[in-house]
């Protein structure tokens, strides 16, 4: 699939470009990043580099990882890196980071569910599933906003860092498919 560009009144989301890769390792010296995300630690130059021109333009040539930075309409500033993946057949996760000092203002929740809704109507998903450790308050609390149902705990889900951590999972449904208590 070709790459998409999305637009809400403040956010726009398009495909990274080269030029893009300064800001995604200024953003990615976040420690937060660098722990509740699977990007690389320590993060390097090289590594931003690879996933503005290679990671995300595989993803939508594979048709397996949506990709888009998002950035302020208003300023050109980089919000953070949003993607739906998929899973299965009509069932994805979606993935976010966000610029620490961007946080905080509601880019991430405008972005997140410009994606989703995309991921709703273009993809035809019946489900999205958010993940994210245990701990996370931030991705938790912008995946409620969002409408996810927080679904469970897994325990010891992952390794991170040498050690295990739990999961918090969490399911979205297109509106029409909301499943009944």
């Amino acid at each position: 699939m070709d790459p998409v560009t999305l637009k809400t009144a403040r956010v726009l989301l398009r495909p990274f470009a080269p030029a893009d890769a300064d800001a995604v390792y200024t953003a990615c010296q976040d420690a937060d990043i660098q722990h509740y995300t699977p990007a690389p630690t320590p993060y390097r130059r090289e590594d931003a580099a690879k996933h503005v021109t290679e990671t995300a333009p595989q993803g939508w040539a594979t048709d397996q990882d949506y990709i888009l930075g998002a950035f302020r309409a208003d300023n050109g500033a980089l919000v953070g890196s949003f993607c739906l993946t998929k899973l299965f057949q009509g069932v994805y996760e979606l993935g976010y980071w966000a610029a620490k000092e961007q946080r905080g203002q509601g880019y991430s929740t405008e972005a997140a569910r410009a994606l989703c809704d995309w991921g709703f109507a273009e993809l035809h998903a019946h489900r999205i599933e958010w993940w994210a450790m245990a701990g996370n308050t931030a991705s938790r609390a912008l995946a409620e906003r969002l409408g996810f149902t927080l679904e469970g705990t897994l325990r010891n889900r992952n390794m991170v860092n040498g050690q295990p951590h739990d999961w918090w999972v969490g399911g979205l449904f297109k509106p029409s498919d909301s499943p009944s208590a």
